[in-house]
């Protein structure tokens, strides 16, 4: 006899040895032993996890005599009847399997169906399985609509599919539909250790693991694998004859780039793709493996009961790599092995781009170049001569198409004539006493810039006039002919845009030439929650300067509050839960200590009035709400409004 494949020696012959599909085999063997009967099921499920195998065991339980040929319907079939052995050899005469993807039309559905008006002619019951039905055209459907709504008592119909989505509605109504799973990669290879046991086949577990995963949930390619590897291995199964006839990446390959990448070392990334290159192991596999691994690291960081198989002996290095890498950047390294996949096909070298997206991840956490753009939520603290110096000149709005005027007509922007004071008339900026702050009303920091001396506006260079001197007081506002009756409106547009300078110094609000300076001015007691929110915003400001703190712990720190600040620890308080993860906290409180000598830090969960991102965020509301009180303000702008119905663009107005 010839030799049979372990996928048919090792078929289910009953519902008992089916593995991996519990929930159908339940509802099916109650349904049996308590005699409730459908007239039609449907399987469905991927391929290779047992559609055609139930439907053959269902028939033989609505078939099966008993060794005696007493026996009626059960749920065990016994195996050694006539119909049971027919049903397995396939020479069941009232058994019948149509294959629907060679036998789609209606002429081979009609043909089926004709065969329906005639009674069994040795079982119980007739039963119809149409496997891949969804094959089936729209009239093939409709031909056996009416027979599988109303069969005759005698007859049972039985459809698997791979793609449910393709079978009409009208069908799946009238059936009962069950869903076959996926295998479970330790389903296999428990199911795989008891067949190769009865083989005596000598096997390593490992390389079991490898021919399970290379299943993707199909028992019977598992099974089809494991023969191809017998042979390959000339009656054993040994990790590195799996690995190699599957083509698979050595794990080891891939824990040294997950080393790589917890160390943010390029050269060992770049020279192990080499080494991938110099074996001819796939890149499309490598980044499989790689995120296959990133998950279980993530699951091991969320959930560290939820170790997987003890026995895996990646276990041990999973856990280290786990607790070595962030949580934030095992979640982007995942995102980029993922998507990566995609890119692989589009390159013309696929180990060019592995080594473009193993690359990816050192890019964003490697330090920016000096001078360059940096990512942050608010700009790094400059000196304090710098701030005095820019203060005025940020008070000054940049406007982008503010006026829906003609071009002819649109006044040049009045930045490049902002009145600027001198460094040396500015004095350090002096904290002024205020309010606690709450989220609803969060006052910004304010500089007091020149309060010993008014703003004077410099005359305009005769070099660079202003912009809006270009124009003559009456061109493009009046012709000759009327030049007399509208030289009124042309000497108040000249008059206003000789103001221009003057207005915009007197729309920053500034202290009168004789007033005291505020530093001399009594004070009132500031308030100890204000010095805690200032000491907070500038420890923050100078961590994220530095860049010491980034994503997930730059975060925190935005929206923590200072409560206490004592010898023993400072004690934190956040808006939301998902900021108290313990790695994040650890890293802040790790920055702290390097920067500030923070001897401990405490985080709890409560309401927050006063953080560096409020602040932020109050900051630059005030900042927008003053650039716009500058532009409505602007004589020139005033002008064009009134004489010509100009309209101010809504959000076209951003401060510096």
């Amino acid at each position: 006899m010839s030799y049979l494949v372990l996928a048919r020696k090792y078929r289910p012959r009953n519902f008992s040895e089916m593995v991996g599909q519990e929930h159908v085999v339940q509802a099916l063997t109650n349904a049996l032993t308590q005699q409730r009967l459908h007239h039609a099921y449907m399987f469905t499920g991927t391929r290779g996890v047992g559609k055609t195998t139930v439907s053959r065991i269902l028939a033989k339980s609505l078939n099966c005599t008993g060794a005696d040929g007493q026996g009626g319907i059960t749920a065990t079939p016994c195996g050694v009847c006539p119909a049971c052995t027919e049903i397995d050899s396939g020479r069941f005469p009232d058994y019948i399997e149509l294959d629907a993807a060679s036998n789609r039309g209606v002429d081979e559905v009609q043909s089926l169906l004709e065969q329906a008006v005639y009674k069994p002619v040795q079982g119980r019951f007739k039963v119809f399985m149409i496997d891949e039905v969804h094959m089936l055209t729209n009239t093939a459907f409709n031909a056996m609509l009416k027979t599988l709504e109303e069969p005759p008592e005698y007859l049972k119909f039985v459809l698997a599919t791979t793609d449910p989505q393709k079978v009409p509605v009208t069908v799946l109504s009238r059936c009962l539909q069950f869903n076959l799973r996926p295998m479970a990669a330790q389903t296999v290879l428990e199911h795989l250790q008891t067949v190769l046991t009865q083989e005596g086949v000598a096997f390593e577990p490992q390389a079991l693991r490898l021919l399970a995963r290379g299943a993707r949930g199909s028992m019977r390619d598992a099974l089809s694998l494991t023969d191809q590897a017998i042979a390959f291995g000339s009656g054993q199964l040994q990790e590195a004859a799996v690995r190699q006839m599957l083509g698979a990446v050595d794990r080891s390959h891939v824990f040294t780039l997950l080393s790589a990448l917890a160390a943010g070392d390029g050269r060992q990334l770049v020279e192990t793709v080499d080494t991938l290159r110099g074996h001819g192991i796939s890149a499309a596999g490598t980044l499989q493996e790689l995120s296959a691994l990133l998950q279980r690291m993530a699951v091991l960081q969320a959930v560290p009961g939820m170790a997987g198989d003890p026995a895996d002996p990646d276990a041990p290095q999973l856990q280290a790599l786990a607790a070595a890498m962030p949580a934030d950047e095992i979640q982007l390294c995942y995102s980029i092995a993922l998507h990566g996949q995609q890119e692989l096909g589009l390159a013309p070298d696929e180990y060019a781009a592995l080594t473009m997206v193993l690359l990816r991840p050192l890019a964003f956490k490697a330090p920016a170049a000096p001078g360059a753009e940096r990512k942050t939520l608010i700009e790094p603290p400059a000196p304090a001569a710098a701030i005095a110096t820019a203060a005025p000149a940020a008070a000054v709005a940049v406007v982008t198409n503010p006026v829906a005027v003609p071009p002819t007509l649109a006044p040049a922007s009045p930045v490049a004539d902002a009145p600027t004071l001198a460094p040396a008339a500015v004095p350090a900026p002096v904290p002024v006493p205020a309010a606690p702050l709450t989220v609803a009303e969060t006052p910004a920091p304010q500089f007091v810039a020149a309060a010993s001396a008014p703003v004077s506006a410099p005359a305009p260079s005769a070099s660079e006039p202003p912009p809006w001197e270009d124009i003559p007081p009456d061109a493009g506002y009046a012709s000759d002919a009327d030049g007399a009756a509208d030289a009124p409106m042309a000497a108040d547009m000249a008059a206003a845009s000789q103001e221009v300078p003057a207005a915009v110094a007197a729309a920053v609000p500034q202290p009168p030439a004789d007033a005291p300076v505020p530093a001399a001015a009594p004070a009132e007691p500031v308030d100890a929650d204000r010095a805690l929110g200032d000491f907070w915003h500038d420890c923050v400001k100078q961590l994220i300067a530095a860049e010491t703190i980034t994503a997930l712990v730059r975060e925190l720190a935005l929206q923590a509050q200072l409560l206490a600040r004592a010898a023993d620890g400072w004690r934190l308080q956040v808006p939301r839960t998902s900021l108290t993860q313990e790695q994040t906290v650890q890293r802040l409180a790790t920055a702290l200590a390097q920067a500030f000598g923070c001897p401990a830090l405490q985080v709890q969960v409560g309401p927050v009035q006063d953080s560096p991102f409020l602040r932020n965020q109050a900051q630059a509301q005030a900042r927008q709400r003053r650039a716009e009180e500058i532009v409505a303000s602007d004589a020139q702008v005033q002008a064009l409004m009134a004489q010509f119905g100009a309209t101010i663009v809504p959000g076209s107005i951003r401060p510096v």
